[in-house]
């Protein structure tokens, strides 16, 4: 996918920002009234949540790290040490400001993983691709519990869990229900298996079809009923299948309809779906660029996808509440920019945008693994996504409003204000890096910008002050507080304002 191409890495010059100041010219300021904006939808509370790999807890080998000069290395994955999730204070601290959310451990390798439920070592040549040890899954409940995250995970659907027939066993899943209920942890939701429409990418046996993952679902339904009354059944887990980001070439080897219209048809809690805006270099050649990432092309693949997804939801699970269980900058870990200023744009807008299109929850891919993580899983420095990330949880609420039609490069979005009483939150994304943008408010407001001294910056600001963690600790995030009357918008930047006294009537 090629996009419309601008200069790489463009500067954006801070001297002159002026975080309370307003615009030189309130005729081209773009007038809103945020007391009126109408309430068009209600996201989960755990709107924003994230995906934690299998291949992370059992240390499996994982998309290895970009060399120094951005190439892809001769391997592309990396055996990984297994994550420490009971031990890392500091990944504990940066999630716990993201909750509540839904923590999803699950992923391609999550399809081969067997659960050995006893303390001995791991056999030495195990039969799937990772062994996931008791300790490990006691790492996970903890670190869910500690950080107010609710669980979804999926199951082995490999070869190695299926009887001579290829019919799927739920011994071991039965047994990490079990064992999870014994730590006084919970499973909140199980999806089937991780992308099915990949069949033998996904690990999936050979010849597995629509009719084996009907009876799946089956099976694993059967196994809920039992064993974990109350925990959602969530599907299809599909991806990969509108090419808009893919090769046109690709063609998935199962595609949802026909996997939702096998008998006996399946009736999920939640129908989930996968959505990457690209695919990385790591798995084909690419000339996409960072400054396409401000793109209205490049935004625009989210709601392509999920357009695609909510008519078959529509067709065959009616009203249920639709997760994206994966989205990131690009499938296959993440382009090297994927970690800088530039993506914090798109996940801004995705959020922003699945709320309005419906969506009930979305996944980043992911918490801190590889390119496309809100972490650096090196260093657990929070990386520019991150910050924003955090804004919009302690901002912006569940109620969702519209904030009127886009004007050309800038973008709006607007929720009830958290904790506020008819207050309203509001996002401002400027996505030109020439010219800077004016929006008019009737009332004063908290204004948090986040800017960045060049669109790869893996630094990002907050009313021009750059945003670091000290001793495992976050920083304050300071508002700045301004006037009513038209507010500058510098270019390239990305502003959330809290109206405590937009006097909303949806906000009550």
């Amino acid at each position: 996918m090629r996009v419309s191409g601008m200069a790489k890495g463009a500067a954006i010059a801070l001297a002159s920002f002026c975080f309370g100041c307003v615009s030189t010219s309130d005729e081209q300021s773009v007038a809103l009234q945020p007391g009126q904006f109408p309430a068009i939808g209600v996201v989960d509370e755990r709107f924003q949540s994230y995906n934690v790999e299998m291949a992370e807890v059992v240390g499996a080998r994982f998309w290895a790290p970009y060399n120094a000069d951005g190439s892809v290395p001769a391997d592309r994955y990396q055996a990984r040490t297994p994550l420490d999730l009971r031990g890392e204070v500091r990944l504990q601290n940066l999630a716990r400001a993201l909750g509540p959310a839904y923590m999803r451990l699950s992923g391609t390798w999550a399809n081969g993983t067997y659960f050995q439920d006893d303390d001995r070592a791991p056999p030495a040549t195990a039969p799937t691709d990772g062994v996931l040890m008791r300790e490990q899954w006691a790492g996970v409940v903890h670190f869910a519990d500690v950080v107010d995250a609710e669980i979804v995970t999926s199951f082995a659907a490999d070869a190695a869990a299926r009887d001579t027939d290829g019919v799927w066993s739920p011994d071991r899943a039965r047994r990490l229900i079990r064992y999870t209920r014994s730590l006084g942890g919970n499973i909140a939701a199980i999806e089937t298996l991780n992308e099915p429409t990949l069949g033998p990418g996904s690990r999936l046996p050979p010849g597995y079809d629509a009719a084996d993952f009907a009876q799946d679902n089956v099976a694993l339904s059967n196994l809920i009923e039992q064993e974990a009354p109350g925990t959602l059944l969530v599907g299809p887990s599909a991806a990969n299948e509108t090419g808009d980001y893919l090769p046109r070439r690709f063609v998935p080897p199962l595609d949802t309809e026909n996997l939702l219209s096998a008998e006996p048809r399946t009736r999920f809690d939640v129908f989930s779906y996968h959505v990457y805006t690209s695919t990385s270099r790591r798995c084909r050649q690419s000339d996409v660029i960072a400054a396409d990432g401000l793109t209205e092309e490049w935004l625009g693949v989210t709601e392509r996808v999920h357009n695609h997804y909510a008519a078959l939801r529509d067709r065959f699970t009616p009203d249920a509440p639709i997760w994206v269980t994966e989205i990131g900058e690009a499938s296959c870990g993440g382009d090297p920019w994927a970690a800088t200023f530039v993506d914090t744009f798109r996940y801004v807008d995705n959020a922003g945008r699945l709320a309005k299109l419906g969506a009930a929850a979305f996944f980043h891919n992911t918490l801190a693994a590889s390119d496309y993580a809100l972490i650096d899983d090196r260093t657990l420095e929070p990386r520019p996504s991150y910050w924003a990330a955090v804004l919009w949880r302690r901002l912006m609420g569940t109620t969702v409003l519209d904030a009127g039609a886009w004007q050309p490069g800038l973008h709006l979005y607007a929720h009830c204000l958290r904790g506020e009483a008819g207050g309203v939150a509001l996002i401002a994304i400027n996505l030109d890096q020439a010219n800077s943008a004016s929006i008019r408010l009737p009332v004063g407001a908290q204004r948090y910008t986040l800017s960045a001294d060049d669109l790869e910056s893996v630094h990002v600001r907050l009313n021009g002050d750059v945003l670091t963690m000290a001793d495992d600790e976050l920083p304050d995030l300071a508002a700045a507080e301004i006037r009513a009357g038209a507010a500058l918008l510098q270019p390239a930047t990305i502003t959330f304002f809290a109206l405590p006294q937009a006097a909303n009537a949806a906000c009550h």
